[in-house]
C-alpha cells in the first residue's frame, strides 16, 4: 500500500503561489520526472554514506527541527522505499520523537555540503520501534525510527563547498551580474515552461541559438 496515495504533492497554498509567480507548468514538470518512491542508485549510496541527516517534524504548534548523526552506515535502507534509523541517549526532551508520536509526517533533507552532489529530500511516515529485534540493529539504540518515504532529489545549486571552503557561484551577489543558471534549467522538459520572469530564460534561449 502506498502511504502517500490520500494526498497531492502540492496542496492549495503550494499552486496558488506557483499561479501567482507563473510557476506551476516547472513544478509540474519536476514533479512528473523527479519525485518517485523507490530509492535510485545514488540516492542508496547517499545514504549508505551519510553521517548525518535533517529532520523536520510537527505537531499542532509544536514545529521542531534537528539534525540526527552517526557513523557511516547508522541509516539502513530496510524496503524500497523505506529506511530506519536509531535514536540514541539524548537529552531526554523526545521533541522529535513526541512530535512523531503525536504526528508521523516528517520531513527529512540529505546533503552533501561539497557544492555538487543532488540534496535528498524526503516527504516521509514515521513509525517509532521499540522492540528488541529492532533495537538489536542499531548498536546503542533507545528508540527506532522507520519512515517511508516520497523522494525526491533538489538541486544544489546554493550549497555551498565546505571542503574547499568555496561559496556557490548560483548566489545572487552585488555587481556581479546575474548566475549561471542551473543544470536543470537546461532540460528539455523544463526550460520550454519556465516562467515568464526566469532570470535565466534570455540566457538559455540564446544557448539554444
Amino acid at each position: 500500500m502506498d502511504v502517500f496515495e490520500d494526498r497531492p504533492f502540492f496542496h492549495e497554498g503550494m499552486r496558488a503561489l506557483q499561479d501567482d509567480m507563473d510557476g506551476r507548468r516547472t513544478a509540474d514538470a519536476i514533479a512528473d520526472r523527479r519525485v518517485h518512491r523507490e530509492f535510485w542508485d545514488a540516492e542508496k549510496q547517499m545514504i549508505a554514506e551519510t553521517p548525518c541527516f535533517f529532520i523536520a517534524s510537527t505537531w499542532d504548534g509544536y514545529v521542531d527541527c534537528s539534525m540526527k548523526s552517526g557513523d557511516p552506515g547508522f541509516v539502513r535502507i530496510v524496503g524500497p522505499n523505506t529506511i530506519e534509523y536509531p535514536e540514541y541517549d539524548g537529552n531526554s526532551m523526545y521533541r522529535t520523537l513526541g512530535n512523531i508520536r503525536q504526528n508521523p509526517n516528517i520531513g527529512l533533507l540529505f546533503v552533501k555540503f561539497d557544492g555538487r552532489s543532488l540534496r535528498m529530500r524526503i516527504n516521509g511516515k514515521a513509525t517509532i520501534l521499540q522492540d528488541a529485534e529492532s533495537l538489536a540493529r542499531h548498536v546503542g539504540a533507545k528508540f527506532v525510527v522507520r519512515v517511508d518515504c516520497e523522494i525526491y532529489p533538489n538541486c544544489p545549486r546554493y550549497v555551498p563547498d565546505f571542503a574547499e571552503g568555496r561559496p556557490s557561484p548560483h548566489v545572487p551577489r552585488a555587481g556581479q551580474g546575474t548566475p549561471p543558471p542551473p543544470e536543470w534549467k537546461k532540460r528539455d522538459y523544463i526550460r520550454a515552461g519556465l516562467p515568464k520572469d526566469d532570470p535565466h530564460r534570455d540566457m538559455l534561449d540564446d544557448d539554444q541559438d
